[in-house]
């Protein structure tokens, strides 16, 4: 199980390198360029993730993996309102619909994602044996 928890934490880690959002003219951007403080949370989560998996505190695990969930979900619920807003200048709502529709979510998303799924779904209750 742990080789496989592992494999997750890795999709995750590397998930916030790979382009996750695509701004036209600017180009693609990772976690980080998305926002420091998030990619940081992300870190910070996916630290506690391999703590929980080194350690075979499995519900920290699950809790990490549930906290990354939120996190990817708030992160691209907030990209796209950001592009919204960004260009509500505009005088007509087709508009700032047509060029908010234009920032695109990349392949990236399904690597974090699939990290923490892993990490959620993989991790089982340990079974003290006390005898």
């Amino acid at each position: 199980m742990k080789n496989i928890q592992l494999l997750g934490l890795v999709l995750v880690i590397i998930g916030s390198f790979l382009p996750l959002v695509h701004v036209p003219v600017i180009g693609n951007w990772n976690y980080w360029k998305v926002d420091h403080y998030l990619a940081i949370a992300c870190w910070i989560f996916s630290g506690l993730a391999l703590l929980g998996i080194v350690n075979g505190i499995q519900k920290l695990v699950k809790t990490s993996a549930v906290l990354l969930i939120v996190l990817f979900t708030f992160t691209i619920l907030a990209t796209k309102y950001q592009a919204f807003s960004y260009f509500s200048f505009l005088p007509f709502k087709s508009w700032t619909e047509t060029l908010a529709s234009t920032v695109k979510l990349k392949w990236g998303w399904f690597a974090e994602f699939a990290g923490a799924f892993i990490l959620l779904f993989f991790s089982k209750a340990s079974k003290n044996n006390l005898n």
